[in-house]
């Protein structure tokens, strides 16, 4: 292997500088298997690791990129061999151990999937750390027992890539989706995406937060948290069920006990980072089976190349994304 692309962030005084940049083995961390990485995929939380107070790196220089498909080059590994095609999402990837954002990665065995049958490495990162989430979610409350003949399920933060791959894996479930966006013109794209309804984020947005309103939904994803969380689970059907994945709206919950002690309502919480692998395993399989969407390659996601990266994080950690941006490192 001569030198390869990566996409490193250092910092430089006060500031994050972010450049591509050409590394070699040698500046790769120690792991099991080496993979030369076909795509990766853009998260919030790579954005956070693009700026200075972000919170996410710990230490400089560094390649960010919390997610990874590719094929295995050479392995120290019993359980993978060279040339399988496998993903990485979660883990320490991207946060304190280079990710991938980089045409070459080398990781522990232990991150390591598989790719599944009927799932291609772009459609892999088309889900990424995202569709997992909207997966891992959709699983848990189906889980504690929701189904579409209980009532509409909210998704909230719906043009985001938790969101947007929820709406979809939902919509294909049977579903009837009511999707919440603060962005007017995205309405046709939630409802192409397969959302019955679309409603303003406004709505979920009283001046003052009830202990208990009208009971709306059977359930709901929520990748948003703070106050719409609050006013979300006041809005709980008996007996129904918010997965949290998110902060987006903030780290503290504003709310009563009153749904969980008079309607029974459960928060369900959705961690997607270190979720054990047997878990892993099965939800991959789904998400290359009974969860795939038909538009995931187009409608919900969009590929970039690395060098366009840089911007596109700067506009990820401000909100303007949309769905799932696919980074094709060859």
């Amino acid at each position: 292997m001569t030198n390869f692309s990566a996409l490193v962030v250092d910092q430089v005084e006060e500031d994050v500088q972010v450049d591509i940049k050409k590394l070699t083995e040698d500046d790769l961390p120690e792991g099991d298997i080496l993979i030369r990485v076909h795509y990766s995929s853009v998260n919030y939380k790579d954005g956070l690791a693009s700026i200075p107070d972000g919170n996410i790196v710990k230490s400089y220089p560094f390649v960010p990129g919390i997610d990874l498909a590719g094929t295995i080059v050479s392995s120290k590994s019993e359980q993978f061999s060279e040339g399988e095609e496998v993903l990485i999402t979660g883990y320490d990837l991207g946060v304190t151990h280079y990710g991938g954002f980089s045409e070459y990665a080398r990781v522990p065995e232990e991150w390591v999937v598989r790719l599944p049958k009927n799932l291609s490495l772009k459609e892999a990162m088309a889900y990424g750390t995202a569709g997992f989430t909207a997966a891992l979610s959709v699983y848990r409350l189906e889980e504690h027992g929701l189904s579409p003949e209980r009532g509409s399920i909210l998704v909230t933060g719906a043009t985001g890539g938790v969101g947007s791959l929820a709406v979809s894996i939902l919509a294909k479930r049977g579903y009837d989706v009511v999707a919440s966006t603060g962005k007017e013109t995205e309405h046709d794209y939630l409802k192409k995406l397969g959302a019955k309804d679309v409603i303003d984020r406004k709505e979920l947005q009283p001046e003052k937060i009830r202990p208990l309103n009208r009971q709306l939904w059977a359930g709901a994803v929520d990748p948003v948290g703070g106050k719409i969380l609050a006013h979300v689970l006041s809005s709980i059907k008996y007996g129904g069920a918010v997965a949290v994945s998110g902060l987006t709206g903030g780290v503290q919950l504003p709310a009563s006990v009153f749904p969980f002690i008079l309607r029974g309502v459960n928060l369900l919480g959705v961690d997607s980072v270190f979720c054990p692998m047997d878990l892993r395993v099965k939800l991959w399989d789904k998400m290359a089976n009974e969860y795939k969407p038909d538009h995931l390659t187009n409608d919900i996601s969009k590929e970039i190349s690395l060098e366009e990266l840089p911007e596109l994080l700067a506009h990820t950690v401000k909100g303007k994304s949309k769905g799932r941006n696919v980074v094709k490192m060859e």
